[in-house]
C-alpha cells in the first residue's frame, strides 16, 4: 500500500478507548455498583443494543421537527431500529412483553452501554456505560424512592467518594406541573418549559439562560441558537419567582394548585421515610430538578459532585450529575394493555470514572504479571513447569514468548509492562535446583536479585507482589 493511501488511526468525536489504570478503575466501579444493586434486592437484566424505533420512542430530542435527531437510527427492512439511548425504554418494552412472568414488584438492574448522537465533551460521550436499577409495580412511592436515595449514597461511598463530595438533589415534577397548569401554558410548550428549568444548574446557564429558553431563544457562546418556549412575560416572571424559592413551607404557601400541593406532600413523605435510614443528610430538596426526559412525572433525582474537574485541555469544568432518575407512570402504559408505574435511577459510570480519575483517591493495584524469562530454549519445558506452579498458586504470570531475544530485551519488555518480578533461571539454577528472582520495581543501584532453593519459589515471590 502506498503511504498516501494508509489509514490515519483515530476515533469519531464522543468515543473513547479505555485501557490500563482507567479501565481497571472502571471495572472496579462496575463491580462495586453491581454488588450494591444485588445487596438491595435487584435482579439482573440484559437487553439488546438495538430496539424497534417505534417501541423505544424518542424522549431526548429538543427539536420537535426531528424527534430522532439525538439517537442513532437505521433502516431494517420494513422497520427502523435504534441504538438504545437509555436503559429505561428497553425496560418498559421488556416489562410489557413479559408482564405475566414477572413478580408484582419487579426490581431489576442493568449495566450496559447506551448511545446518544449529541455534542460530546467534558465527560459527555456518545457511547457510555449506564448502571440502572428500577422498581416496577404498585408500591408506596415514598418507600421506593427513599430506597433509591439510600442505594445511591451507599454505592457512591463504596466507590470511593466521601460524604462531603456529593449531594443528592430531589424534587417532584408535579410541583412545576401544577404551576404550568395555573399559568395556562399550552401542551406543546410544556416539555420545553421543563427542559429549560432543568438546565438551571447546568454550566453556562443560570437564571438568565433559563429565562432566554422560556422566552424566544437562547444564544450560547459559540453563537448557536436554541429555540425557546416563547412564553408570555407574566408566565416567565412567575416561573422565575418559583425558581428563587428554596423553602418547602414557603412553596406550599405560595402555590396552591392541587397538583403542586400533591408533589409537595410526596416530598414530605419521602423525607419522613429517609429519616429512618443513615443517609438523610446526603439528600436535599432542589425544586429546579425536573429532569429533561419527558417520561418522568413525579419524583425526580440528580446526584451532583461538590468539586470540579479538568478536561483534556486542562480547563476546569463542572462534571454535572453522576446519578439521575425519577418516577414514571406512563412509560410502560405506551404498550397496549399494560399500565404499571415505575421509578428508577441511572449511574453514569463513565462520568463517575472521569471524576474518580481526577480525585485519585483510590489506590489501583493493576496486578501486573510475574515474567518468566527464557534463557535457553532447551529448558523451555522447565520454564513452563515454573509458570504452571505460579498460576496454580493464583499468581499472575506469563512466559516471555520469543526464546531468540536476549535477557536484556526480555527485561526491557518486563519493565515496560511494569512487571514486579522476573524469574531468571539458566544452566546454573537448573543444575543446583535453585531459582533466581529479580525485583524489577526495586531502587536502582541496590541488590535487587536473590537466589534460593526451587521449593521456596511461592513464598519468596509473594514478598514482591
Amino acid at each position: 500500500m502506498n503511504i498516501e493511501n494508509k489509514l490515519i488511526p483515530g476515533l469519531p468525536s464522543g468515543f473513547e478507548d479505555r485501557w490500563n489504570k482507567k479501565l481497571i478503575l472502571k471495572k472496579r466501579l462496575i463491580e462495586t455498583i453491581e454488588k450494591n444493586f444485588i445487596k438491595y434486592g435487584f435482579d439482573p437484566l440484559e437487553t439488546p443494543s438495538f430496539e424497534i424505533s417505534e417501541n423505544i420512542g424518542s424522549f431526548l430530542a429538543e427539536d420537535d421537527s426531528n424527534p430522532m435527531s439525538d439517537v442513532f437510527t437505521f433502516s431494517d427492512g420494513e422497520k427502523n431500529i435504534t441504538l438504545r439511548y437509555d436503559l429505561s425504554s428497553p425496560l418498559a418494552r421488556f416489562v410489557a412483553q413479559n408482564n405475566q412472568e414477572l413478580p408484582s414488584i419487579y426490581k431489576r438492574y442493568a449495566i450496559q452501554n447506551v448511545f446518544r448522537n449529541e455534542k460530546s465533551g467534558n465527560a459527555r460521550y456518545r457511547e457510555f456505560t449506564q448502571a440502572d436499577c428500577d422498581i416496577i409495580g404498585n408500591v408506596n412511592p415514598a418507600q421506593a424512592n427513599a430506597e433509591l436515595c439510600n442505594l445511591i449514597s451507599r454505592t457512591l461511598i463504596d466507590c470511593g467518594l466521601k460524604k462531603d463530595q456529593f449531594k443528592i438533589n430531589v424534587s417532584n415534577r408535579k410541583i412545576i406541573q401544577g404551576i404550568i397548569k395555573d399559568l395556562k401554558i399550552s401542551d406543546d410548550k410544556q416539555v420545553k418549559v421543563m427542559r429549560a428549568i432543568d438546565k438551571l444548574d447546568k454550566p453556562g446557564f443560570g437564571l438568565k439562560g433559563v429565562e432566554d429558553l422560556l422566552k424566544k431563544e437562547r444564544k450560547d457562546k459559540s453563537g448557536a441558537i436554541t429555540e425557546g418556549a416563547n412564553l408570555e412575560e407574566d408566565q416567565v416572571s412567575k416561573i422565575l419567582d418559583f425558581l428563587n424559592i428554596t423553602d418547602l413551607n414557603k412553596l406550599k404557601q405560595s402555590f396552591k394548585n392541587p397538583i403542586t400541593q400533591e408533589g409537595i406532600k410526596e416530598l414530605e413523605e419521602l423525607f419522613e421515610v429517609l429519616n429512618f435510614g443513615k443517609y438523610f443528610d446526603q439528600v436535599k430538596i432542589n425544586f429546579t430538578i425536573v429532569r429533561g426526559l419527558a417520561y418522568y412525572d413525579g419524583f425526580c433525582i440528580e446526584t451532583n459532585l461538590n468539586f470540579k474537574a479538568k478536561n483534556n485541555k486542562g480547563k476546569e469544568v463542572d462534571i454535572g450529575s453522576v446519578c439521575s432518575g425519577g418516577q414514571y407512570n406512563k412509560l410502560i402504559s405506551r404498550f397496549k394493555g399494560v399500565d404499571i408505574p415505575g421509578t428508577g435511577i441511572s449511574i453514569g459510570v463513565d462520568r463517575l470514572l472521569f471524576a474518580m480519575i481526577q480525585l485519585d483517591q483510590i489506590v489501583i493495584d493493576e496486578q501486573k504479571p510475574v515474567i518468566v524469562c527464557v534463557m535457553d530454549k532447551k529448558y523451555l519445558k522447565n520454564y513452563y513447569e515454573i509458570l504452571e506452579n505460579l498460576r496454580k498458586n493464583d499468581i499472575n504470570s506469563e512466559i516471555f514468548l520469543d526464546s531468540k531475544k536476549n535477557l536484556g530485551k526480555q527485561l526491557t519488555y518486563a519493565n515496560k509492562r511494569m512487571c514486579p518480578v522476573a524469574v531468571i533461571c539458566g544452566e546454573n539454577e537448573f543444575k543446583d535446583n535453585t531459582i533466581t528472582l529479580k525485583n524489577l520495581l526495586g531502587t536502582k543501584g541496590e541488590n535487587n536479585q536473590i537466589t534460593f532453593p526451587k521449593e521456596n519459589l511461592i513464598n519468596e515471590i509473594k514478598k514482591f507482589i
